[in-house]
């Protein structure tokens, strides 16, 4: 099988229907915000009439915990000041938040099943949600009562600055009409189908917790205790309205802390996620920030030749002192959608004045050039830049001279007219998606190999992730002779063996695994039924969840079966669970890390693959590990130096994020 990746670029996830993105649908029309991250996945079929259940793994026998209720020290609130009759407002100190803080971490939680659904989001008027799941589930509409949980929230304007560890604002929960009761913000989806909605799950938990509310020194107490009112007076509206169909409905309250926030900085400093300065403490799992840090440390710029470097673009503020600052580079080339070719006198140009300050150009991104209809009218732009930066890089311009201005075509010759060689960067915002089609193809021509090596080269050797199109292969692998025939390293037997191309490389979507821990990989589908494409990098075992990879009976048995993993009957409908499978998982990898049947290879890693099905599309972008999929390849990837047994500590702290 395998998964064609189109052309555009754009996140598969449909637009929204309303001019500004919201969490809250209250109004008809409000569509849930898309998260390019995390396409559109198939749920699966649904079960029919004649069938008697899903068909989907058993469901976990209940235990003696299946309906604990979670409580906290904040519970029952009489315990504490109460400052406002109706509705009613307790009052807290910094060291009973902490503790409640520390006490709910330290808590079972409870079984999915008890939560989901409900966290998905289900509106009354979402008959496409509530089809799906009533026809796997009963009573999906009702609010869990195994929840308490704790929702904190800063109120003042500077979201910036003064900021507990998982603080929202009153905007992120709470709907304030002009005239009315206040009331929580309806954020299930009012229609269109999602098990991703993670965007609404912190309001909703919102509506399950009990509720602190802190100020900065900018806010007034005045408005603390305005706020918290409005606050109370959402829960008790809620409370009533889930009694009308529930009975035993727990009750929540709203509390106010009477401290100052530098009293958690000095005695709670665990708790800050951004100090009064506006610094952030990294005491806290904060996912966007550490998705940044990874992904600085991921792209960093490297050398892939002399002198020329692919990376993302020097941004100090983004990712610190982990990027070079632009005057360490002499040329910066930034891949573009929207750029044209540079011609031959802007070329020129950028190479003179680059000898006295830093120089800027653009060049089109990868996917942005059309492969050619026919051989013998391929474009001349990518060759063209390859010598050019060859010719500003190279650090032997001996063999310039003034007599040699034209080559046998005609075309002015590039030569290193600054006496020294540049240093150039390839770079992109990202620093691996859109420099792909330039940062391969010159790195073809500068050392003489054809594409299924480069490709190979950059990766294993060379440490870079990267990220093509299917365009990009075809229109690689349609100028490689031209590419190699033009190379300073070029040789008769290269050009031969550019001829010869692997299976896999007609195979290959344009992407790579994604390396998302030193000896695991995270790909999908496409990269799983590969087969020749997993071993050239050095893939050794392949745990495959939900889908079966679709080999032939060769290919397997030249694996072996040891070496492959199939977890079955998983659909991922937000329904399935699969963390029964996770000590058969761990197991495996254990087990493939003490035997292993694959012979050597050039490259040795381990390896992970996730499918992604989305309108066709496959992208294999790295991802933070707390928002993979459910579905996944994994791919065990060997080294002759590793250690025979990678820490479980290491292995499981991956794998629960499934």
């Amino acid at each position: 099988m395998i998964i064609e990746q189109l052309p555009l670029r754009q996140s598969p996830t449909p637009p929204p229907q309303t001019p500004t993105l919201t969490i809250d649908t209250s109004k008809h029309g409000a569509g849930p915000i898309p998260n390019k991250h995390i396409p559109y996945c198939s749920p699966g079929p649904a079960p029919g009439a004649h069938q008697q259940a899903p068909v989907t793994p058993p469901d976990t026998p209940p235990t003696k915990h299946s309906f604990l209720q979670t409580f906290s020290p904040l519970h029952p609130a009489n315990a504490h000041p109460r400052i406002n009759k109706s509705p009613p407002v307790y009052s807290i100190d910094a060291s009973t938040l902490a503790k409640a803080l520390d006490y709910q971490a330290t808590q079972q939680l409870p079984d999915a099943n008890q939560v989901f659904p409900w966290l998905h989001g289900l509106h009354p008027n979402n008959q496409v949600q509530l089809t799906f799941f009533i026809a796997r589930r009963k009573s999906v509409r009702a609010t869990p009562k195994c929840l308490r949980g704790l929702t904190i929230v800063k109120v003042g304007e500077d979201t910036t600055q003064s900021k507990l560890r998982g603080a929202l604002t009153e905007e992120e929960i709470l709907l304030t009409q002009a005239q009315g009761s206040p009331n929580f913000l309806e954020v299930d989806p009012r229609d269109g189908f999602s098990v991703r909605n993670f965007q609404i799950q912190a309001t909703k938990m919102a509506m399950v917790s009990d509720i602190v509310l802190y100020r900065d020194k900018n806010t007034s107490e005045k408005r603390l205790r305005d706020l918290a009112k409005k606050f109370s007076s959402a829960q008790r509206a809620y409370e009533q309205k889930r009694t009308v169909t529930e009975a035993d409905v727990p009750s929540f309250h709203t509390f106010i802390l009477n401290n100052d926030f530098k009293e958690f900085e000095e005695y709670y400093p665990e708790l800050v996620s951004i100090d009064s300065r506006g610094c952030s403490t990294d005491q806290v799992m904060d996912f966007f920030q550490w998705e940044r840090q990874e992904m600085c440390s991921m792209s960093k710029a490297s050398a892939i030749a002399t002198n020329v470097s692919l990376g993302p673009t020097p941004d100090s503020s983004l990712c610190g002192s982990s990027t070079e600052p632009r005057e360490s580079y002499d040329i910066l080339i930034e891949a573009s959608d929207l750029a044209t070719p540079p011609d031959l006198a802007t070329l020129k140009r950028i190479q003179e004045l680059s000898s006295s300050a830093p120089q800027h150009l653009e060049f089109p991104s990868s996917g942005s050039i059309v492969p050619p209809p026919r051989s013998n009218s391929e474009p001349e732009t990518i060759t063209t830049m390859c010598e050019w930066i060859y010719s500003v890089s190279s650090a032997d311009s001996s063999q310039d001279t003034e007599d040699d201005e034209h080559d046998a075509d005609g075309d002015i010759q590039m030569k290193n007219l600054g006496g020294r060689p540049r240093k150039v960067l390839i770079h992109c915002a990202d620093g691996y998606t859109e420099t792909t089609l330039l940062g391969v193809a010159y790195y073809m021509y500068s050392e003489g190999v054809p594409l299924h090596d480069a490709w190979l080269q950059l990766h294993c050797k060379k440490q870079r992730n990267f990220f093509a199109y299917p365009s990009d292969v075809s229109l690689l692998s349609s100028l490689q002779c031209r590419i190699l025939a033009s190379s300073p390293r070029f040789r008769a037997r290269t050009f031969k063996a550019a001829l010869k191309e692997p299976a896999w490389l007609s195979r290959m979507d344009g992407s790579l695994p994604s390396r998302i821990l030193p000896y695991m990989y995270l790909g999908n589908l496409g990269h799983a039924n590969n087969p020749d494409l997993l071993r050239s990098i050095g893939i050794a075992q392949v745990l495959s969840v939900g889908e079966p990879v679709n080999w032939s009976k060769g290919q397997l048995d030249k694996w072996g079966s040891e070496n492959l993993l199939l977890i079955d009957r998983v659909q991922d409908n937000g329904v399935d669970p699969l963390l029964d499978e996770f000590e058969r998982c761990l197991d495996f990898i254990r087990k493939s890390n003490l035997e292993s049947s694959v012979p050597p290879s050039p490259y040795r890693r381990l390896t992970a693959h996730r499918e992604r099905q989305s309108q066709g599309h496959s992208d294999p972008r790295p991802l933070p590990r707390w928002r993979l999929p459910l579905r996944n390849h994994l791919h065990r990837r060997s080294h002759v130096l590793s250690p025979p047994l990678f820490p479980a500590r290491i292995v499981s702290s991956f794998l629960p994020q499934f």
